[in-house]
């Protein structure tokens, strides 16, 4: 999957990375449908039989490229369509029935709980409807001991700050303030956690 044609794993990273528009048609476009390819014959796997947690992690490590920290807990099913844009921090666990687009790039941080049902998405359409078939990347990060409640749907662009709490069924649209607590469609902040996920001074 690292190289199809023209076109590598590196430079389709460096792409998205750099926010530039996936054109329809174009070879980014054949590569990524490829790479889904991919991906696809990994989750299906993943969700067609009971699976223990080392293998889970085994199968998210092929699907990501990369070593998945042995503290990291997934339930199946889990369903994403790319994999290699996907960083999963310590102690992460996310519920069953999960969907990450993760082409844009998505980063959960150590400690972070994924509620079940939960959606990421990374890209979005162009808005000129003679451009449709364009997509346009932008990561979503969450930061450290993060709470995302079931059935939240999280847009392309996001950042949601250490120790923020998601409530169940939020979509969120705009960026989340570290300790604090947001609900609703879309989602606003509602009031401060009362913990703070900063370090204490001189740690």
């Amino acid at each position: 999957m690292a190289e199809r044609g023209d076109v590598r794993l590196e430079d389709f990273l460096d792409h998205v990375a750099r926010g530039r528009t996936i054109e329809g048609g174009s070879a980014y476009h054949r590569w990524m449908h490829d790479a889904a390819q991919d991906a696809f014959r990994v989750t299906a796997r993943l969700n067609s039989g009971y699976r223990t947690p080392e293998e889970v992690r085994a199968l998210l490590c092929e699907l990501t490229g990369r070593e998945v920290p042995g503290s990291v807990a997934l339930f199946p099913p889990f369903h994403s369509e790319f994999g290699k844009n996907l960083h999963l921090g310590e102690d992460v666990f996310v519920n069953l029935g999960c969907r990450f687009q993760d082409t844009g790039g998505i980063t959960i941080g150590d400690g972070t709980l994924v509620g079940h049902g939960t959606t990421l998405t990374t890209l979005n359409h162009g808005t000129d409807p003679e451009r449709r078939a364009d997509m346009v990347p932008a990561p979503i990060v969450i930061g450290r001991r993060v709470w995302l409640g079931a059935s939240v749907t999280v847009v392309p662009g996001v950042t949601i700050g250490d120790g923020a709490i998601v409530a169940a069924g939020a979509v969120v649209t705009r960026d989340v303030p570290a300790d604090t607590v947001v609900a609703g469609v879309p989602a606003r902040v509602l009031r401060g956690t009362g913990f703070s996920s900063s370090p204490a001074p001189g740690t």
